[in-house]
């Protein structure tokens, strides 16, 4: 099932941890394809550039792991947490945005992202955010700077 550690296929092989991401720029979800191309055992097998769509997406199967913004053209990351517990609980959801603050964090963390990492952190950040998430564990990167408020 997905959301557990991958494990073998069906084949014998190390089956790649097939990822989701859910943001409403191409080059963003370009840049993670990039990224996650040059791991050997993860592969980004799904996109959504809103939240309707990312829904729809989570119906249809389940991933390892969702990478999700919080800022979307027609909700907000962070409200979609309650939907995704509601129809695939256990599939863990790496919160990933350009607010870095603590609250975000915090707030991500709270209500029910298994991890969080900022937009202007190193590549390396979120695959091991991913990486870990899916392993069971909980991630938030660095040290986000406090202050900031919540706009979405």
């Amino acid at each position: 099932m997905r959301g557990e550690d991958p494990g073998e296929g069906k084949d014998g092989e190390e089956r790649k941890i097939e990822i989701l991401v859910v943001d409403d720029h191409e080059v963003v979800r370009q840049g993670l394809r990039l990224l996650v191309a040059g791991e050997p055992d993860m592969a980004v097998a799904g996109e959504a550039a809103s939240g309707k769509e990312m829904l729809r997406r989570i119906r249809e199967r389940a991933w390892d792991v969702i990478v999700l913004d919080i800022t979307l053209p027609d909700c907000c990351g962070l409200d979609l947490l309650e939907e995704i517990r509601a129809e695939r609980p256990g599939m863990p959801v790496v919160i990933m945005s350009m607010h870095s603050t603590a609250e975000y964090a915090d707030e991500a963390m709270a209500r029910g992202a298994a991890g969080f990492v900022a937009k202007e952190d190193a590549a390396a950040e979120v695959i091991e955010a991913m990486r870990t998430v899916v392993g069971g564990g909980r991630y938030v990167s660095g040290s986000p700077p406090g202050g900031g408020e919540r706009r979405c």
